[in-house]
């Protein structure tokens, strides 16, 4: 059993935050970033309203997503480096299938409940290894566990019922590669750019391909 440590929920807080690198920077002149995979609507969009309907404040602020990336603040200099070494990545991918299949949990040593991976784990730990390397280099305080998160820092009893509730679930999509969000001040994650595996990179205004902030 692992923690959801790989699961940008939220930002770190203010004042020094971890750098890409693992060590420590000024919080001026920087900015949170994570890596995800979007899931597509209406899958997505179902996710994000049942996380909703736990009473999860983070629900409308993290759409559902598969983490790469989980919040890692950089300096607004290393942008550039880090989205030439992202489109590196997706550039060597393919897309590839991905099947969600009930719900799992990390508890007790994490309050997360989430929709498991039945197929795909092979791709996104692939994926990962890729953009967690270069500029983006750091250390995971777990080990990696794709997922999507339902329920996070709630009761026991909801929690329960969010596991409960999603047991049977089952979606099936292609992932066409991942996309780069940034944390905003009002506390959303939005996406900057996709970058769609065996292409390039594209502007991602309001998530064009169906990209969605990190959970």
């Amino acid at each position: 059993m692992v923690a959801d440590g790989p699961a940008p929920d939220a930002a770190e807080g203010p004042g020094e935050a971890p750098s890409a690198g693992g060590g420590v920077i000024p919080a001026g002149g920087t900015r949170m970033i994570g890596v995800a995979i979007p899931i597509p609507d209406p899958h997505g969009a179902f996710l994000q309203a049942r996380r909703a309907s736990f009473g999860d404040p983070l629900a409308y602020s993290i759409p559902a997503h598969i983490t790469l990336l989980p919040p890692t603040e950089i300096r607004d200099s290393d942008l550039d480096a880090v989205e030439e070494h992202l489109r590196g990545v997706a550039s060597t991918e393919s897309p590839f299938p991905i099947r969600l299949r009930g719900s799992g949990t990390f508890r007790p040593v994490s309050p997360v409940v989430f929709v498991a991976l039945a197929e795909g784990i092979g791709g996104c730990e692939r994926v990962q290894a890729k953009v967690l390397s270069g500029p983006l280099a750091r250390p995971l305080p777990f080990p990696y566990h794709p997922h999507v998160t339902i329920a996070h820092h709630l009761s026991d009893s909801v929690m329960d019922q969010a596991f409960k509730d999603l047991a049977g679930y089952g979606a099936d999509f292609e992932a066409w590669g991942f996309s780069l969000y940034e944390h905003g001040q009002d506390g959303v994650w939005r996406p900057q750019c996709d970058f769609i595996f065996g292409d390039g990179a594209v502007p991602s205004p309001g998530g064009s391909r169906g990209g969605s902030p990190p959970a």
